[in-house]
């Protein structure tokens, strides 16, 4: 069975700090880039941070820039997000997905696998 799968979210209080994981199972992250998205209640989906195949490129959202950092283990086959700093703002369900490209791809339909989501709650 194909699937992502990610851990780490929780609630945090703000400035924060906390690392998301996205394990692959079934097949190999190799050959697949690998974005990070969030959605909110009642906001649109958005994409946070994105990683090339290889950990050679990343980018982020602007209001992730300096404090998120993606990275990956292909042979552990999985990607993280750190994320540093948070916010109430930041407040969202985030996935986890793979796209069959060696460099970032932006759009969601490019990506063909999802992971189910992990819930991060920034809050005092």
């Amino acid at each position: 069975q194909l699937q992502l799968v990610e851990s780490g979210g929780g609630l945090v209080q703000p400035g924060g700090s906390l690392r998301l994981s996205c394990a692959a199972s079934g097949f190999t992250l190799d050959y697949y880039a690998i974005g990070w998205f969030r959605q909110a209640p009642g906001k649109e989906r958005e994409g946070v941070s994105c990683i090339s195949s290889r950990g050679g490129s990343a980018n982020y959202v602007d209001s992730g820039k300096g404090r998120f950092t993606i990275s990956r283990d292909n042979v552990k086959n999985t990607v993280y997000l750190q994320m540093n700093s948070l916010k109430p703002e930041d407040t969202a369900i985030y996935y986890c997905a793979a796209a069959p490209s060696w460099l970032c791809v932006s759009e969601p339909g490019e990506y063909d696998y999802w992971g189910q989501g992990t819930q991060v709650t920034v809050s005092s």
